[in-house]
């Protein structure tokens, strides 16, 4: 094996054509990140409401009103509880004679709704 040949092989087309696709796809991710705020889509992505919950047994206590304007919670048949607004009120879960699984709810500012949790039994 002559060491002179091994180094005078010509094996750099690929670097070129890779440095090529890399360039094209940077150029695409920005075209498409670019469009999306020309056009105005990047200020209609909003985002969900969400809040801190505790449950303990079955009374559920808001701890975090985070974006939600206010919290609920529903049963299995679809009865919704009062309204939890403030940081320490608490709703009784079986005090309004419904039956799990309770779903709590958050509710925010455009009335967007986000399930937080879901109780499966008391």
């Amino acid at each position: 094996m002559k060491l002179g040949k091994l180094f005078n092989e010509d094996d750099r087309g690929v670097s070129p054509v890779i440095g090529v696709i890399l360039m094209v796809a940077i150029t695409v991710i920005l075209a498409a990140v670019i469009g999306t705020f020309v056009l105005g889509l990047g200020d209609q992505i909003g985002g969900s409401a969400t809040a801190g919950v505790t449950v303990d047994g079955d009374t559920v206590t808001l701890v975090n009103t985070g974006t939600a304007d206010y919290v609920y919670v529903t049963d299995s048949a679809g009865t919704v509880g009062t309204n939890m607004t403030n940081v320490g009120d608490s709703i009784n879960l079986t005090s309004g004679g419904g039956s799990a699984p309770y779903q709590i709810i958050a509710v925010g500012e455009n009335g967007e709704e986000s399930l937080l949790r879901t109780v499966e039994s008391v």
